[in-house]
């Protein structure tokens, strides 16, 4: 048996609202592990992501994402989590922690207002027709269309929508988004805050995502553009609504601003 330890923490959550922001779990692994046990524990954590990390040197560490259904290639909320952790547990001797993942090296940086600042690669998007099938999966009419390049699994698809009213109404039909192996990020501009958001993607297994970092990947440097301005504020709407900062500072790089709190702490045995 070894034991790991481990933490769940809710990352961007809605201010100080308890139950908001997107649930992460954390593994610290002191010894290898397979990935058939990587993804036993995402099963029984049972959470969109279980991040899994491993010291490489001061203040860097190797880092894994996993569902209850695979490995991924790139997540924000996790990594914040994780980051977090690292800071609270006093394992960061820096201000930055570094991590080598499989979309390259990522950064958190802890700001002196108690905020983290995440340093991300830009998700590219291109316009294209509105699939009247999506379309009609969603059960609103968007204005406009973008596909984005894929993240992990299914296709990516972009909305967008008239107002924040049209984006807390969506009521979709997860089992045809299914059927369509379709991921689908419904935005426009807010009233909570600059720019609003829901994410579905039943093609990974996750009926909606409550706050999604890496959808903020394209989001940011789109709205930016869109709006003329170089850092927004972020609601992603819903269920279990949470929030954070964007920018877009260019070169194929995002900054996301936000925070995670801890929920628990404990141990895995297996």
């Amino acid at each position: 048996m070894i034991e790991i330890p481990y933490a769940e923490l809710h990352a961007f959550p809605d201010g100080d609202r308890p139950h908001t922001g997107n649930p992460a779990g954390v593994a610290l692994l002191n010894e290898p592990m397979s990935d058939a046990d990587r993804l036993g524990v995402a099963q029984s954590n049972n959470l969109s992501e279980t991040a899994f990390l491993e010291s490489l040197e001061t203040d860097l560490w190797r880092l894994r994402w996993f569902t209850p259904g695979s490995e991924v290639d790139l997540c924000g909320h996790a990594t914040l989590a994780a980051a977090v952790w690292l800071f609270e547990t006093g394992r960061v001797d820096g201000e930055t922690a570094g991590f080598e993942t499989r979309s390259g090296r990522l950064s958190v940086q802890r700001r002196h207002d108690g905020l983290y600042r995440m340093d991300f690669p830009e998700v590219g998007w291109r316009g294209v027709d509105r699939d009247p099938a999506v379309c009609t999966a969603m059960g609103g009419e968007p204005l406009e269309a973008f596909d984005l390049d894929r993240v992990h699994g299914s296709r990516y698809h972009m909305l967008v929508y008239a107002d924040e009213a049209a984006i807390a109404g969506l009521a979709p039909d997860l089992g045809a988004l299914a059927a369509l192996q379709t991921n689908v990020v419904a935005t426009a501009p807010g009233r909570s805050a600059d720019i609003v958001s829901r994410f579905f993607a039943p093609g990974v297994g996750v009926a909606e995502d409550p706050v999604t970092g890496s959808a903020h990947c394209t989001l940011a440097p789109f709205w930016v553009q869109r709006l003329g301005r170089e850092t927004l504020t972020a609601r992603q709407i819903g269920p279990r609504p949470g929030a954070l900062g964007v920018c877009a500072p260019g070169e194929g790089r995002v900054e996301l601003v936000g925070s995670a709190a801890r929920y628990l702490d404990g141990v895995i045995r297996i």
